[in-house]
């Protein structure tokens, strides 16, 4: 018999990566984080947002605001 993977919510995933709610909803929005919408709730299986995290989706990374301006700094500062 096929043991099927639980949907997660909002809370329940952001407990299991030990993360805030909001931290959730940036990721969904900022960095594409694995995330099914069913009406107006996100669900979540845990294996698909842990290999989003292993890949290193989850990293700060160029897509981020921060990491924009840092680049745009460096820039100026080479002129």
């Amino acid at each position: 018999m096929l043991m099927r993977e639980r949907w997660l919510s909002v809370g329940e995933i952001a407990t299991h990566l030990g993360v805030n709610p909001d931290t959730i909803y940036k990721w969904i929005d900022r960095k594409k984080l694995p995330a099914h919408k069913l009406g107006r709730l996100w669900k979540f299986l845990a294996s698909e947002v842990d290999a989003w995290i292993k890949a290193g989706k989850a990293a700060v990374g160029s897509d981020s605001p921060t990491s924009k301006r840092k680049q745009a700094r460096k820039a100026s500062k080479k002129r």
